[in-house]
């Protein structure tokens, strides 16, 4: 119903979406672009191909001034007046087609961007477990017979195809030594897997992003839902990241949250900017502020909609929560 709801209010927002849009900045997040079947991302992120990603580029070069990361942070502490609404645009998880395919498009078009990576798998040394869930529903989808100590694995009794692939997607950080089990069960190897596909961004491939000018930043060590951590499993987890970065050459003024940053309390900002080379960070929560003045919602661009379809949403919801004073997230 909120859906239907939405899209109603969204079909009467103009067309000059710069001049509609809610907020002087519009920060778009992606993960992967890729014209490819990747099995290790398709069942959990609608990844765009080339076509489409350019389609929103090209709608939000005509709206918006893209910026570079450090544009961005003169116009937050308002040292840079923009001719217009400004864009920041951002990628999350290292996957080697930003390198591969998503550069060669910026560097024609000349916008600049920065992905936020997760130390833990660059270099492919390791697959992220929602990765492994994405593999184990692929091969779910290709097999007959399903041995019934899957079942038992995952404490079901005789479900359907999507019922079983629902449960694998249920699986959680803290539990992710159940994917190991079943990934043995389907008889994949996650090495064979990292060794043959090359999911990530490689240490030179980051060192040649940095030189052409692009941002490379922390978005955790190994992808946790940060909701899920205790505070010293948090800051365990942001530490290891900005002194791999640090170690590396890499930005370590900024920080996105994996997953999103729905039910992260204040604690953990306090914690964070007792760091003072940390500027600012990242949610996912779209066009919303926050109690916390350097946390910046990006807009999650991969739902299956195009990006003008996407941005008329996020104005359309905005205003909709305006109007019962619920457009802002409150950290307690």
């Amino acid at each position: 119903m909120k859906d239907k709801i939405i899209s109603l209010l969204a079909a009467f927002e103009t067309e000059n979406l710069g001049k509609s849009f809610p907020m002087d900045y519009c920060l778009p997040v992606y993960h992967c672009v890729s014209d490819e079947n990747l099995p290790h991302i398709r069942h959990i992120i609608q990844y765009k191909n080339t076509k489409q990603f350019e389609e929103d580029l090209d709608c939000l070069s005509k709206h918006f001034q893209w910026v570079s990361w450090s544009e961005f942070k003169d116009f937050v502490s308002g040292n840079f007046k923009p001719k217009k609404k400004i864009a920041l645009l951002t990628f999350d998880d290292g996957f080697r087609e930003f390198y591969e395919t998503v550069i060669p498009i910026l560097e024609r078009k000349g916008i600049y961007a920065c992905n936020f990576i997760n130390p833990a798998f660059i270099d492919n040394q390791e697959l992220m477990f929602r990765c492994k869930a994405s593999l184990i529903i692929d091969e779910v989808e290709k097999t007959q017979k399903i041995d019934s100590e899957v079942f038992r694995i995952l404490s079901l009794e005789n479900p359907t195809k999507e019922q079983l692939k629902q449960q694998i997607l249920k699986i959680n950080y803290h539990k992710r030594e159940i994917l190991d089990k079943l990934t043995e069960k389907f008889e994949i190897d996650c090495k064979a897997y990292l060794k043959e596909h090359s999911p990530y961004l490689t240490t030179d491939q980051l060192k040649i992003l940095t030189q052409k000018g692009y941002g490379i930043s922390s978005h955790s060590w190994d992808h946790p839902k940060y909701n899920e951590l205790s505070l010293q499993e948090q800051m365990e987890s942001t530490k290891l990241t900005f002194n791999y970065l640090k170690e590396n050459n890499l930005m370590y003024d900024s920080f996105a949250f994996p997953f999103t940053d729905f039910g992260v309390k204040k604690d953990f900002f306090d914690e964070l900017f007792k760091n003072k080379e940390i500027f600012c960070c990242f949610g996912s929560a779209g066009v919303k502020f926050d109690s916390i003045d350097r946390l910046f919602h990006r807009i999650p661009m991969e739902m299956g909609e195009s990006g003008e379809k996407t941005l008329k949403k996020e104005t359309a919801y905005f205003r909709l929560k305006k109007i019962i004073n619920k457009n802002k997230i409150v950290r307690r």
